[in-house]
């Protein structure tokens, strides 16, 4: 059914890297850099399944990360390297760290002390923003990258898996809203198979109860995208250019702004 997949980052700031999307991006992981801890087990996750375990070197204290990335921003500047943006990602889900507030507070500090033009993004899977505090530190970031792969409900547990019951499309949309103008939603559109039932978003009816949801949240803009790395589950498909263009066109006709990708 799936490969045998791993976490991808081995230090607490990795990179960094360029972003498809986001330009020079330097990385933070609050996550252990030997195992992964995440409230999805999404089918597409490029740091694997949850099943691999959460490792043994626990979450990076604030200290630090407080320590690790000033020293690679120094470094970085010291160097004259350029830097667009440092994000919140790495071997499982960011907000799930308990001082991730702390954290966010740290990083803008040392953002503005090194590379002041640069932005402070998060990409988070929304499962936690029903926390006032990490609602409130997702509003301080630049950009806000908050997860919604399907607006029917069988189909986002078909594919994200929660680990949470509670977690349903309907609380989500209605939380999500608290970020209206300025939160990014992050769509993956994917098709394909896992255990014997069919994955696909990318049906009329789901696409219509995702511009439904999309109209509810209000958000800056919508981030569509779709498999760009190997996967844990091997039948899933990549949507090609093509169809994610026709797809970008109905959301557009609605009246929501579609990222460039």
């Amino acid at each position: 059914m799936g490969k045998d997949q791993t976490v991808l980052f081995h230090s607490t700031i990795f990179g960094p890297i360029r972003s498809r999307r986001l330009g020079v991006s330097l990385g933070i992981n609050l996550m252990p850099d030997d195992g992964k801890v995440c409230s999805f087990d999404c089918l597409y996750c490029e740091a694997g399944f949850n099943s691999q375990g959460k490792g043994t070197s626990g979450l990076p204290s604030t200290a630090k990360v407080r320590t690790d990335l000033e020293s690679k921003l120094a470094s970085m500047k010291e160097n004259g390297e350029d830097l667009d943006v440092i994000t919140f990602s790495g071997n499982g889900e960011p907000t799930l760290h308990p001082d991730f507030p702390e954290i966010i507070d740290i990083t803008l500090e040392l953002r503005d002390k090194y590379y002041p033009e640069a932005k402070v993004s998060v990409l988070t899977n929304s499962t936690r923003i029903f926390d006032p505090q990490v609602a409130e530190a997702l509003k301080k970031v630049d950009n806000n990258i908050l997860k919604l792969d399907s607006a029917v409900d069988k189909t986002m547990r078909l594919i994200d898996r929660p680990a949470s019951k509670e977690f349903t499309v309907e609380r989500v949309i209605e939380a999500l809203s608290q970020f209206a103008g300025t939160g990014i939603i992050q769509t993956m559109i994917l098709r394909g198979e896992h255990g014997g039932e069919k994955v696909d978003n990318t049906t009329p009816e789901e696409i219509e109860a995702l511009i439904d949801a999309y109209k509810r949240i209000s958000p800056k803009e919508v981030m569509l995208y779709s498999l760009d790395r190997t996967t844990p589950e091997e039948k899933l498909v990549k949507v090609e250019k093509e169809e994610l263009d026709r797809i970008a066109a109905r959301i557009s006709d609605a009246g929501i702004k579609v990222m460039d990708y």
